[in-house]
């Protein structure tokens, strides 16, 4: 099919960024991160957030980068899906953090990297 353009625009693909490592939380199964650590409830979800645990200027893509992110339902991911909303909720969201760092420990990496990676440690001693 000719478009008619002397000059037609070429088709842009999206650039992907990061790596397309998979979540060192959870696998995605449609299960709820938070339903499941809170509630023990194991049912799945029609539709789940992905959620990067450490947010904001620059840690999204280190979240990205090196699977710091969990799927949460709506009602646990967005501002006003309640007080146990974990964008929210200042609690859930440390938890959530420092269990991040623990498995990333567990998996053989040094306080100190994770430390440098993201630029603090939420576990105290």
């Amino acid at each position: 099919m000719r478009s008619g353009l002397m000059f037609p625009k070429t088709k842009k693909t999206k650039r992907r960024t990061g790596s397309r490592a998979g979540s060192i939380m959870q696998k995605k199964d449609g299960r709820c991160w938070m339903c499941m650590k809170i509630h023990g409830d194991n049912r799945t979800h029609p539709a789940l957030h992905k959620h990067h645990i450490f947010f904001g200027t620059g840690q999204r893509k280190i979240s990205e980068k090196n699977g710091f992110y969990v799927w949460l339902c709506p009602a646990h991911h967005i501002y006003d899906g309640g007080p146990e909303a974990v964008h929210r909720n200042y609690i859930l969201c440390r938890m959530l953090q420092r269990e991040t760092q623990e498995k990333w420990e567990k998996a053989g990496h040094s306080r100190q990297e994770f430390i440098n990676l993201v630029g603090r440690s939420y576990i105290t001693d």
